[in-house]
């Protein structure tokens, strides 16, 4: 079933690539997420220059193109490397949307719905970990930049084990740091103690759109 490769990588892509945050935030307010705060179209831009009710519905459409594409891989073919190739698709077409101009999001929940469609216990478990950071911090990127490597460890710790599948481990490191990467200028920031907290960080953008967008 070699053409499942190409075919789940389109697949994931193109779900991927559907800008769930500037459509929210046309829809809501009129306005291009992508030039206020972070300059980003994930949940938590959204969250700052649009609000509550529709960051949460941008988070679930992130979540969805996740999710998505491994459950339908995961019908089609029994490779679990299908399903790797297909979620690691759909965080490149978040990250990088072809019908945008490439410029996304970071793929923070479209990463944790494909974990989350890989081994749900294993996503679901991550959880409190992740509401605790934000929770003490009050800074979501530190749920972002934590997670990550937590779920590159669980996930590679139970394919020792023979829980799940090699392919899971490697999507989740792979996953994790591109997430770190494309973080480098929040954890910059977090180091320096000048990252956003909550409630903050949604003013209209000056100058050019971020160097990774």
């Amino acid at each position: 079933m070699w053409w499942a490769f190409p075919a789940f990588a389109a697949l994931g892509y193109l779900l991927g690539s559907i800008p769930s945050g500037l459509i929210v935030g046309r829809l809501a307010r009129g306005i291009d997420v992508r030039e206020h705060g972070s300059g980003k179209t994930g949940f938590t831009n959204v969250l700052r220059t649009v609000g509550l009710r529709w960051g949460v519905l941008v988070l679930a459409a992130d979540l969805a193109k996740g999710v998505l594409p491994v459950l339908v891989a995961r019908l089609v073919s029994d490779d679990p490397y299908v399903q790797t190739v297909a979620g690691l698709a759909a965080i490149a077409g978040h990250d990088w949307p072809v019908y945008v101009g490439f410029r996304g999001g970071r793929g923070v929940a479209t990463s944790y719905g494909v974990a989350l469609a890989m081994n749900p216990i294993a996503a679901l478990v991550l959880l409190p970990a992740a509401a605790g950071l934000v929770a003490v911090t009050r800074i979501m990127s530190t749920m972002s930049v934590g997670l990550a490597p937590l779920l590159a460890v669980l996930f590679v710790v139970l394919a020792v084990m023979g829980i799940h599948p090699w392919a899971y481990a490697v999507y989740g490191v792979i996953a994790a740091a591109l997430l770190l990467v494309l973080h480098r200028e929040n954890l910059r920031r977090l180091l320096a103690g000048t990252e956003p907290k909550l409630g903050q960080g949604g003013e209209l953008r000056e100058g050019p759109p971020p160097a990774d967008s």
